[in-house]
């Protein structure tokens, strides 16, 4: 007997009278399904550039105004926003959905903020005279909503033709009505020379802030550091919208940082910061202004360039390439692509580090950080930070390079979350790690604050006992090394070049002072040791 075959329409078909049956009986009226159909934008033009003001934000000071003037340099009219506080904040949680994490209220609010301030000082036809330019993702994390975040707020808020430009970090500008599909809308041009623009002012704004988060904690005259990072960012803004060298540049903000005096015999350990990536990267109220508060708690800031998180993304595309081959079409020479990619960016970023003749250290290496992260955290697993943050923990350690870690996140990241999950593991291997893994919610600032001392603690003791370790090996007392200094300028100057004998800069100072003394150390001393499988290649 030949079974009868039932086609799709029929089964839909009988589904809907069956579905139409059990309402009658149920007394459940009919309702009328109104799929979400995503909004297209007015598209930004070319004839508009003279005209429309691009609004962004979301990095440190620095880095937020050095972009801008890298834009401005091709011919854009741009404009970063305000570092977010907390009242931005409150604005995200009026105008925007429950269940958000921080990041969201924050730059979401601050866009709001933004506006109604525009509006409230009697700007007209905001509408049409700004548009707003930011990231977006697929997920996993709660980032993959902004998008529809930023759209509700600003209806919410009055501005419901704002229109929002979504940079996909995995597809650029999206094409549905952003940028078109023929010359006409072409506002904003994502072509070689505007891509090398904001590399080179994310790299220039990493090796200054990179500068001033060494020298700070040592400065003799109180506010030196910021006045040099002031002008800095002024020097490097002209640079850019003139197009002078960016190199020459940075080789003079290396002479005006070398004018502050310093004081290397002051013992700081030092704290890497790590975590979320807008966590760990504002200054603002979202991080709880982390990274100054540690610097008046009297300790060293050892903060994550923005350029380690653009070598992330460089390496696991070419990491997903790699497994392609033999399986997708092409993936041999978008490997090759790739390979060069990563090559010229390394190249890239040290040849501007040369400038301040190598004083900040080179970009970690991925490959380093996924073996090391490799037997804790699966390295194909995306959203965030991925492996990273299990990987900087090791690093920091094994590298002599942080007394302390911290890891700060705001409340429910996902990603963060599972990298805590295996933290706990990562502290029982590394013997010599203080670790605190912080979560950031706006409130609660004093409870985090009061953890984090408590690890701080820890730290100092840290960095005073390796202080008196680095005297013991050289043979010398702090009195000696004191007169050295005081007969020699130039260790009273923050180019000086130090070694890594030690984690500390004070001890590291006391060794380049030794040294050049005609001192000799005593003992060598041994990377902290891993056990088991967990020991990195």
């Amino acid at each position: 007997m030949q079974q009868q075959i039932i086609s799709e329409d029929e089964i839909l078909e009988k589904t809907r009278a069956y579905e139409a049956e059990l309402r009658e009986a149920l007394g459940v009226p009919a309702r009328e399904v109104r799929h979400f159909r995503r909004p297209v934008e007015r598209p930004f033009t070319r004839e508009e550039r003279d005209r429309v003001t691009i609004l962004f934000g979301g990095l440190t000071r620095t880095h937020d105004d050095l972009i801008g003037a890298a834009a401005e340099g091709l011919g854009y009219r741009v404009r970063p926003l305000p570092v977010p506080d907390n009242a931005a904040m409150a604005l995200g949680k009026e105008y925007g959905n429950r269940g958000q994490c921080n990041p969201t209220y924050y730059t979401v609010g601050n866009l709001v903020k933004y506006l109604l301030e525009l509006r409230a000082a009697g700007e007209t036809d905001i509408e049409d005279r700004y548009v707003f330019l930011t990231a977006g993702a697929c997920g996993p994390c709660r980032f993959g909503m902004y998008e529809s975040e930023y759209r509700k707020a600003l209806t919410e808020a009055g501005f419901p033709n704002f229109r929002v430009l979504i940079f996909q970090q995995t597809g650029g500008l999206e094409e549905n009505g952003l940028l078109g599909a023929g010359p006409k809308h072409d506002g904003l041009v994502l072509d070689t020379s505007f891509y090398l623009a904001i590399l080179r002012a994310i790299i220039a704004s990493d090796i200054v802030n990179t500068m001033a988060h060494r020298i700070r904690p040592y400065e003799v005259e109180p506010g030196a550091t910021d006045a040099v990072l002031h002008w800095a960012r002024e020097h490097l803004g002209e640079t850019f919208r003139n197009g002078r060298s960016l190199w020459l540049a940075l080789r003079r903000i290396r002479s005006r940082f070398n004018e502050i005096e310093v004081d290397f015999l002051r013992v700081r350990p030092k704290v890497k910061i790590t975590g979320e990536f807008w966590a760990q990267t504002t200054e603002g109220d979202g991080s709880y202004h982390l990274q100054r508060w540690l610097v008046a708690e009297g300790a060293e800031v050892v903060a994550e360039p923005v350029g380690t998180w653009i070598d992330y993304i460089l390496w696991s595309a070419f990491s997903r390439t790699k497994e392609s081959i033999g399986i997708r079409q092409g993936a041999r020479r978008r490997l090759l692509a790739l390979w060069i990619a990563l090559c010229a960016y390394k190249s890239f970023y040290n040849f501007y580090r040369s400038a301040l003749t190598f004083r900040t250290d080179p970009l970690v290496s991925q490959k380093q950080l996924a073996e090391y992260a490799g037997d804790y955290y699966n390295v194909r697993i995306g959203g965030g930070e991925g492996h990273m943050e299990v990987g900087k923990h090791f690093h920091a350690v094994l590298h002599r390079k942080a007394h302390m870690v911290t890891s700060i996140k705001p409340f429910g990241c996902m990603p963060s979350t599972q990298s805590d999950g295996v933290q706990s593991k990562v502290v029982s291997e590394l013997a010599d790690s203080v670790f605190i893994p912080i979560e950031t919610s706006g409130d609660s600032e004093v409870n985090v604050k009061s953890r984090v001392q408590m690890k701080l603690f820890e730290a100092k003791q840290k960095a005073r006992e390796e202080l008196q370790r680095a005297l013991d090996e050289y043979g010398v007392t702090l009195e000696e090394v004191q007169a050295y200094v005081e007969r020699h300028p130039k260790f009273r100057r923050p180019m000086v070049k130090l070694p890594h004998d030690y984690v500390g800069t004070a001890p590291n100072f006391v060794a380049a002072v030794a040294k050049a003394m005609g001192r000799r150390r005593r003992k060598t001393e041994a990377l902290p040791a891993r056990s088991g499988a967990a020991a990195a290649s």
